[in-house]
Order: C-alpha cells, then sequence, then structure tokens
C-alpha cells in the first residue's frame, strides 16, 4: 500500500511537469508568434513609409523636371515670339499693293553703298505706290533713322522704318522673318496682296532689276487667247 502511494504522488509529480513544461512551451510559441507579428507590422510600417518617402522624391524629381522644361521653354518661346517689327512688315503685306521690305543696316558697308549711289531715294520717289519698309537688323534695336533721312528717305510718306530689337551677335541674333531665312544684308523681298513675289537675299541690288520686278508683280501674267503648245 505504500508503494502504491509513492508511485501515484510520482505520476501526480510527473504529470506536474509536463503540464509546467506545455505552460512554458506553449508560453515561449505565443512570445514568438508576438515577436513575429511585432516585426511583420514594423516591417509593413516601413515599407509604408519607404513607399511614402518615395512618392515624395518622385514627385520632388517631377516638380524639378517640369522647372526645368519651363526654364528651357520660356527662352525659346521668347525667340518663336514676333517682334514689333516684324508684326507691322507682316500686316504692311498684306496690302493689295505692292510692298517692299528691305533689310539692313547702319555700319553694314554694301547698304551704305546702296544709300550713296541714290538708287533707293530715285526707288522710292519714281514708286509712290509702292509701300517701303526699311526694317534695320543685327543692330541691337536701333532703326538708322539718322542715316536714312541723310539720304531723303526718312520723311518720305510711302515709308515705314522699322528696327529689330535683336543683337547683332550671338544666340538671340535674328535668323529668320517672317517664316522666311534671313542670312545677309542687305535683303530686299517684294510682295503683293500678302504673296511674296521676288526676294533678293544676297548683294547689293541693282535698282534697274528692282524696278522691273516692281512692274512685273502688277502683271497678271496671263496669256489667255495664245495658242498653247501642242
Amino acid at each position: 500500500m505504500q508503494r502504491s502511494g509513492v508511485e501515484g504522488s510520482r505520476e501526480v509529480v510527473n504529470r506536474l511537469i509536463r503540464v509546467e513544461r506545455l505552460r512554458s512551451r506553449t508560453s515561449s510559441d505565443a512570445l514568438q508568434l508576438l515577436r513575429r507579428f511585432g516585426m511583420t507590422a514594423l516591417n509593413i510600417r516601413r515599407s509604408a513609409l519607404s513607399l511614402g518617402c518615395f512618392a515624395s522624391i518622385l514627385e520632388q524629381k517631377m516638380l524639378l523636371v517640369r522647372l526645368l522644361i519651363l526654364i528651357v521653354l520660356v527662352p525659346v518661346a521668347s525667340l518663336w515670339a514676333e517682334s514689333p517689327a516684324e508684326q507691322a512688315v507682316l500686316a504692311a503685306i498684306k496690302s493689295p499693293q505692292t510692298t517692299v521690305v528691305h533689310f539692313w543696316a547702319p555700319w553694314c558697308s554694301n547698304c551704305q553703298a546702296e544709300l550713296k549711289t541714290g538708287g533707293w531715294t530715285k526707288m522710292i520717289n519714281e514708286n509712290p505706290q509702292v509701300k517701303f519698309c526699311f526694317v534695320s537688323v543685327w543692330n541691337d534695336g536701333q532703326d538708322g533713322h539718322a542715316m536714312l533721312n541723310k539720304f531723303g528717305i526718312a520723311d518720305q510718306p510711302n515709308v515705314t522704318i522699322l528696327a529689330d530689337p535683336r543683337p547683332r551677335r550671338g544666340e538671340n541674333k535674328i535668323k529668320q522673318f517672317a517664316s522666311l531665312p534671313l542670312s545677309w544684308i542687305p535683303t530686299t523681298w517684294i510682295y503683293k496682296g500678302g504673296d511674296l513675289r521676288y526676294a533678293l537675299n544676297y548683294g547689293e541690288i541693282r535698282f534697274p532689276v528692282l524696278q522691273q520686278f516692281l512692274t512685273d508683280s502688277q502683271s497678271e501674267w496671263s496669256h489667255k487667247g495664245e495658242p498653247s503648245i501642242e
């Protein structure tokens, strides 16, 4: 009977030990589970913060790109914008009558040579029905009025004196006017009814040739009634 009691006591003790071990293991597993959950939550939070930082950085970079585009486009747009002189010429050439647009500069020796011959003065006086626009270019916005006045051109009723504001040298130097290339002075264009009839883009002008072009610009170039080439 005593042995049975001792064995029973041992069994109880063993059970208590197993229960305690099971409880310890359960507590340890629960603690590990909580730790894992905590780490997962922390990682999720870190990921969310990383995504937020990435979005913020991306937004800042996009803003920087927009600013750079704006910085580039504003000067380009200003270069493409029509100057007051260009606007005045575009309005003048729409007239049904003939308009001569002459590009020049007071410092240009070829332009001075044209003036010295008196050819422009004679041309203007003998063609009162023609509009003449003297456009000073590559001269930092100076219109050369004093030089034109010296040759009796400035005060003629059919003459308009204009100046492009852009400089003589550098990236902002004018390279086209009224959508046409401008690479040399003196240059002379002849318009009628908004259409370009003749363009003399290089060298000093021959005034008899210019007079012929003015006459021809009035022609309809019609050959009605003439036999055609079969």
